[in-house]
């Protein structure tokens, strides 16, 4: 039978009852008993940190204001599990609780097409954030509290951690973005079990775990990780608390099962035969449960949560234009747009807040307007890119729309792992990234992110937009805003000429709307098409010019979005028979590659020519880079020539 919640989440004073103590003791002898089983039955898993952080997990999932019924919501407590591999120990108890049946675990753990996953992931109503690369779960937590904060709601956070993830960089940066903000409303458990894979945390590397968190000013707790009543007024003064709090839980790994107690190898070992019976024994139940599961295994999988947007209440204003008299940086008019859109609804009630990370770049990447107009919701996280690319991404799944600026270097190719598990999660985060590709000149190779195509090609949910000019630049960013989704703008440094239209008008305003996937035709051609990606559109234009004195017509196309191009648009891009990709990205796997593989598949073949960065690039001004790399308007010229000729 399932605990009754309501017991501890009304957080009474006071010590437990006996008869509350005494259920939660046999709870957690019950789950032990299923986190083994689930192990077993699988052939794999981890088995004895589950164990070791039983008491955590059903004290923290009972305190908490986490039930079955409000899991999908937000007016409510958030729960992390960083130590996601420790899956056995929070499903038994998220089991035990209510959220699901035992037999629906246990028997589908580790199984293909199963929601019970052998790290945690989100389709369990429960888990909050699906993690397992370690060092995550505190970024995930102080992007919830930030949510939180933003939407005016008083819930708690509570990330529960491993003691060998302690020594990762992330979490320092994390711990310090929750002091700076006054997240009073994060509690951290840390199961201080003393052992990880390699054998014990002092001989893999060792910490003073609790001056790592004393330093970074958490209040620190401790306490015997298996007494429920310590635990329990543990986590009461960490929610009376002034600042953020973590406790530490002095464990046994293993607890309960005998042969695991101390022991490295059953981290991630499965307990089989006999000794599976064995341990069986010793938690108070027997062997005969298993074959029954063995049997339910080989039926229908459970079905998971469907995790679904939530709408997305702003304004979005008018989009400014930008006459051709003028040259503009993308990053400025994304900057303009973005302050435009927070200045329309910060403050305004019913509408959703929109929260702005910045890595002390805020006047590089353009989001100091926003700042100054919307102080409460803009965050400076300081040098910090790791812990700020997972906290935007967790904030975004709790009812805000988030949003990080940052160069490319740093918001994509640093963080990659990170905002492949943003993709993971069905995160809604808007990344900008300024001061892509060589366009950052002399900042030299370190800085020249050439390889973000490639990068988020590599994901299933990410979406991309490189603007051309200002003017589709600054809809592009009122599009992303107002859409569901992981979103990247991509912009270079440099000051651009407006595209205009054949009449001399700005090509993206008047009527133009930003549509996703669509090939934007810039000048019509006959003989070839030079399919341009961001601002090389300009020097396909340039080339276009050098190519008429040779007696070519040249259409010049702009693919805004290169991981998603509408088919019956590349089609007509090609109706020329004669294809040359231009990009400020390396070539072996951005658009080029791109556009050759979908023309292929189409069953339209063309003569082709990808041209982009070939190597790393040198220090110096953007257009002598960029004719030094073989990209200036020449090139893209000589090589349309050495194709047709």
């Amino acid at each position: 039978m399932a605990f009754k919640k309501i017991a501890l989440s009304n957080h009474p004073s006071g010590p437990l009852d006996e008869d509350t103590d005494r259920i939660l003791r046999e709870g957690a002898r019950t789950c032990r008993r299923w986190a083994v089983t689930m192990t077993t039955l699988a052939g794999s898993g981890h088995p004895a940190g589950s164990l070791s952080s039983m008491e955590m997990y059903l004290m923290v999932y009972a305190f908490s204001d986490v039930t079955p019924d409000n899991a999908c919501g937000f007016d409510r407590d958030f729960v992390v599990v960083s130590h996601g591999h420790t899956s056995p120990g929070a499903y038994a108890a998220l089991a035990w609780l209510g959220f699901f049946t035992p037999e629906e675990a246990v028997a589908h753990f580790r199984q293909v097409g199963s929601p019970f996953q052998g790290h945690v992931e989100r389709e369990l109503p429960g888990i909050d954030w699906g993690t397992g690369n370690l060092g995550q779960g505190l970024s995930a937590a102080v992007g919830f509290a930030l949510a939180q904060k933003a939407r005016g709601h008083d819930g708690h956070v509570y990330v529960l951690m491993g003691d060998g993830e302690q020594v990762k960089g992330q979490l320092a940066e994390s711990r310090r973005i929750a002091v700076k903000e006054g997240l009073s409303s994060v509690t951290a458990l840390v199961d201080l079990n003393g052992i990880q894979i390699s054998g014990s945390t002092q001989s893999v590397m060792a910490a003073d775990i609790e001056a790592l968190w004393s330093a970074d000013g958490w209040k620190v707790l401790s306490c015997n990780g298996h007494d429920l009543q310590a635990i329990f007024d543990a986590l009461q003064e960490a929610r009376e608390s002034d600042r953020p709090t973590v406790i530490l839980c002095r464990t046994l790994m293993g607890k309960g099962v005998s042969f695991m107690e101390g022991i490295a190898d059953y981290h991630g070992k499965a307990a089989a035969g006999d000794l599976f019976l064995q341990a069986m024994t010793e938690l108070g139940g027997n062997g005969q449960w298993l074959e029954e599961l063995r049997e339910l295994r080989k039926g229908s999988r459970p079905e998971g949560r469907h995790l679904t947007s939530y709408p997305i209440y702003l304004e979005m204003g008018e989009p400014r234009t930008y006459g051709p008299e003028k040259k503009t940086d993308n990053r400025s008019a994304f900057g303009a747009a973005l302050a435009d859109v927070g200045g329309l609804n910060c403050g305004v009630s019913g509408r959703t807040p929109l929260l702005v990370f910045d890595c002390d770049l805020a006047g590089s990447v353009k989001v100091d307007a926003f700042a100054s107009r919307c102080p409460q919701t803009f965050v400076e996280t300081g040098i910090q890119e790791h812990a700020t690319a997972t906290v935007a991404g967790a904030a975004s799944t709790a009812g805000v729309i988030s949003l990080w600026a940052d160069f490319g270097v740093f918001g994509l190719a640093e963080v990659y792992n990170q905002q492949r598990l943003n993709d993971i999660n069905g995160t809604n985060l808007k990344l900008a990234l300024t001061h892509v590709g060589l366009d950052v000149g002399e900042d030299g190779k370190t800085h020249q992110c050439i390889d973000y195509i490639g990068l988020l090609r590599n994901t299933f949910g990410w979406k991309l937009v490189v603007p051309a000019d200002p003017n589709q630049t600054d809809r592009a960013t009122r599009w992303a805003l107002a859409n569901w989704g992981n979103i990247c703008l991509s912009m270079g440094r440099s000051k651009l000429p407006v595209l205009a239209d054949e009449d001399g008008n700005p090509l993206f305003s008047g009527d133009y709307r930003f549509r996703y996937g669509a090939v934007d035709v810039v000048r019509h051609g006959k003989d070839v098409t030079l399919l341009a990606c961001g601002h090389m559109v300009h020097r396909a234009l340039q080339a276009r010019e050098l190519l008429a004195q040779e007696g070519l017509s040249a259409r010049v196309c702009h693919a805004a979005t290169p991981l998603h191009i509408d088919d019956g648009d590349l089609l007509v891009a090609a109706e020329t028979g004669a294809v040359v990709t231009v990009e400020d990205h390396n070539v072996n796997s951005g658009l080029g590659s791109i556009v050759a593989t979908r023309l292929l598949q189409l069953g339209r073949p063309v003569a082709f020519r990808s041209l982009g960065v070939t190597r790393y690039g040198d220090s110096g001004p953007s257009d002598e880079v960029f004719t030094a790399m073989g990209l200036s308007d020449a090139h893209i010229a000589r090589a349309v020539l050495d194709l047709l000729r």
